[in-house]
């Protein structure tokens, strides 16, 4: 509906100070004019900067209002000054944003004006005569609007200000029964005052009306598509009024020209509450939908977008934005931020027949790229800790982000990856140790951090940083990453590695994927034995003997692989059985035991010399032509020598615990029931517990026999889905 002009009274400068009087509906009032008090002083800077945290509240053509959390529950107001950057604190309680280079706080039912364009000079008003009952909708300059419940069930709004020395305070309603008023933007001289009105059946009708500063109402008018009081936004120029508005759901921009009644243009924004309408640069209308930097998912409408009016072209002046004001002469001031520019206040104006929008107070060292503030990576990872788990995390300027981290083994390139879609605060990953699903070698890594904004709002970035992997020694570990490997060679001569996981999964011992290909021809050797390091390297050897009895010493690499085959020498064909990886004389270097063809077990003494790693033999004794298995397991029953088992024809295993001086104490029976495996094998450390065990494998299956450090009960049997389902595939295992 369409009312003719209302008129409120209008408000005759007061030259001179009054004694307060009691307000009628619709008489004007005026108070004594308070003495002006001084703020606290400026702070000067070489340039206006907005300091992250500060919010932009206001502006006008001289500075810009922000505020800030005090972190006691309380909000600090600065004053920042376009000309020096200077900045001032402003005390009290925010009343309402001015839209200009007014401040209006509050302390009680006393209202401080700041006029920050001329030295912060400051005036007072404070409501008379209508009570206590009331609240602020709005300010515009140095006027402030306050509503009051009437008789009717509705409110009456009121304009307060100071002219001239002079408080003055005027009812300016339109209707009796309207509320819920709302005074959302001005112009220079107008105005806009958003209100409802509810009869007596129900019905709410939605109304906008524009009020000059001298009071008056003109044209309040019915809106058809309702708004939402809480959300809604609207604008003003000399030639244009714009206003947020509902239809079948959808939040749309209408635009009017003043010379007219009905909009003539609408603008659809989006579902929901988030649109709204920002200001206009002559024939443009700047709208969008804040809140960009931090949402989760991309939308057009993040970005700062004007639209001309006339022609119905779009410029794009921001990536995004958070809060907006427009200035006295026109002139926007926007908080938010654009990939070359960063963050902070921008100034929006029509230059060449569009606007632009020009940085005029940055936010130091603030990116609109999300960017890593922080990180808590330990500078050595040792992966016998915590279940080889390590926890890593980073400081991140916003968590609205997909975050690929990256850690990279530098000597092999091995590579675990991860994405952390939108991260909590910090940004956490707790790694498994290991790279690509394998046991994550030792040695130095580099970890890197590639963020990307899940709103699409800023270049992606990248951060990169450094650390170590360590873990104890395994005498059966080849690929220097601290878990034990096992050789299988298959009856085509295929000799295959199976790396062995640091830590149990689902209880058992777990063989990392796939099995890797050592290579072919090692059906030349009839025997294969893991030789622990015997060649000061951190890696495990290999020897193996040929047919014709050569023996050959394989040194790891490190990376899984062994290097060029090296002669230990010939003459080794006298020899049935070898054991080799034991440490039977205390000194710290892996030893070989031999037995030959009569019986006698003999020793060889690791040297840690590569090129000859073995010194001459001493005889330890006869008898031992009753074993068909022998086995080095390291240290099994507690005291610091290696041990050695033995299995019988009958298939029990013997425990000869080393002495430390190359001698064997006399034999322990381990139990019966062994001759169901064809292998046994001293397999190092397989569940990370520091306590060396037993592989066995054979027709009977293949378990894990877990060292328990007792020399009366060595062993506790478990499962394991190492060579599950292959039967006897393989010919030869160490």
């Amino acid at each position: 509906m369409n009312h003719a002009h209302i008129r409120g009274r209008r408000l005759a400068v007061a030259v001179t100070a009054v004694l307060a009087v009691t307000a009628v509906g619709g008489t004007l009032v005026t108070a004594p004019a308070a003495v002006a008090e001084v703020a606290a002083p400026a702070t000067a800077q070489d340039a206006a900067t907005l300091p992250a945290g500060e919010k932009l509240v206001s502006g006008g053509t001289k500075g810009f209002l922000t505020s800030k959390d005090d972190g006691a529950g309380g909000t600090t107001l600065t004053w920042i000054r376009f000309s020096d950057g200077s900045r001032t604190n402003i005390p009290g309680t925010l009343a309402a944003p001015t839209r200009s280079d007014t401040v209006i706080t509050r302390e009680g039912n006393r209202f401080s004006v700041y006029d920050m364009s001329v030295s912060m000079f400051t005036s007072f008003v404070e409501p008379i005569g209508i009570g206590t009952d009331y609240k602020v909708v709005g300010a515009a300059g140095s006027t402030l609007y306050l509503t009051v419940p009437n008789i009717y069930g509705g409110e009456d709004l009121y304009r307060l200000t100071r002219v001239n020395g002079v408080q003055q305070q005027e009812e300016i309603s339109p209707l009796p029964y309207a509320r819920g008023f709302k005074i959302v933007a001005h112009s220079g001289t107008d105005v806009v005052v958003l209100f409802t009105k509810t009869d007596t059946l129900g019905k709410t009708t939605y109304y906008r009306a524009l009020t000059d500063l001298l009071g008056n109402f003109m044209k309040p008018e019915s809106v058809v598509a309702p708004f939402d009081p809480a959300t809604v936004t609207t604008a003003v120029s000399p030639d244009y009024l714009a206003w947020t508005e509902y239809v079948d759901g959808v939040t749309r921009v209408a635009v009017q020209r003043r010379t007219e009644f009905k909009p003539f243009t609408t603008v659809p924004v989006t579902g929901g509450t988030r649109g709204v309408v920002v200001g206009f640069s002559g024939e443009w209308m700047l709208y969008g939908a804040p809140g960009g930097l931090t949402a989760t998912s991309p939308d057009p409408l993040h970005a700062l977008t004007a639209q001309n009016l006339l022609t119905g072209a779009t410029v794009t002046l921001l990536d995004h934005f958070t809060s907006t004001s427009t200035a006295p002469d026109g002139s926007i001031l926007v908080q938010g931020g654009r990939g070359v520019d960063g963050e902070g206040l921008f100034k929006v104006d029509a230059n060449a027949g569009y606007p632009t929008a020009s940085l005029v107070a940055p936010t130091p060292g603030v990116s609109t790229s999300p960017t890593v503030l922080g990180s808590t990576v330990p500078a050595v990872a040792d992966l016998d800790r915590n279940g080889g788990q390590v926890a890593m995390e980073w400081q991140l300027s916003r968590y609205n982000v997909n975050m690929d981290v990256r850690l990279r083994h530098t000597a092999t390139g091995k590579t675990y990856a991860k994405r952390l879609a939108l991260p909590s605060a910090p940004a956490r990953l707790t790694w498994d140790g290991l790279t690509g699903g394998i046991s994550a070698p030792n040695g130095d890594y580099t970890w890197d951090v590639t963020l990307t904004s899940a709103s699409a709002i800023g270049a992606p970035s990248y951060t990169s940083g450094t650390f170590k992997v360590v873990r104890k020694t395994n005498p059966h570990d080849y690929s220097d990453n601290g878990s034990a490997d096992l050789l299988a060679r298959d009856a085509a001569g295929v000799l295959w590695r199976d790396d062995l996981l640091d830590w149990p999964v689902g209880g058992q011992v777990t063989p990392a994927k796939p099995r890797v290909k050592l290579g072919a021809g090692w059906n030349t050797y009839n025997i294969i034995e893991a030789a622990g390091n015997n060649a000061g390297a951190a890696a495990g050897d290999v020897l193996a003997r040929d047919t014709a009895g050569v023996l050959w010493n394989y040194l790891g690499k490190g990376d899984g692989t062994f290097a060029t085959r090296i002669k230990v020498g010939p003459g080794w064909g006298v020899y049935n059985k070898l054991a080799a990886g034991s440490d039977l004389t205390g000194d710290g270097k892996a030893d070989l035991l031999a037995t030959d063809t009569s019986g006698v077990l003999w020793l060889y003494k690791g040297t840690g010399s590569w090129s000859a790693p073995y010194s001459g033999r001493t005889k330890l004794g006869p008898g031992w032509g009753i074993y068909n298995q022998l086995t080095a397991v390291g240290n099994i029953a507690g005291g610091a020598p290696g041990d050695l088992l033995a299995r019988d024809a009958s298939g029990v295993l013997w425990l000869y615990q080393g002495k430390g001086d190359g001698t064997l104490a006399t034999r322990v029976k381990v139990g019966a029931g062994w001759g169901g495996y064809s292998q046994l094998v001293g397999a190092g450390d397989t569940n990370n517990d520091g306590r060396p065990d037993l592989v066995a494998y054979g027709a009977a299956g293949t378990h894990v026999f877990l060292g328990t450090g007792s020399w009366s009960a060595p062993f506790t049997k478990s499962v394991t889905s190492l060579y599950a389902g292959e039967g006897t595939k393989f010919t030869s295992v160490s």
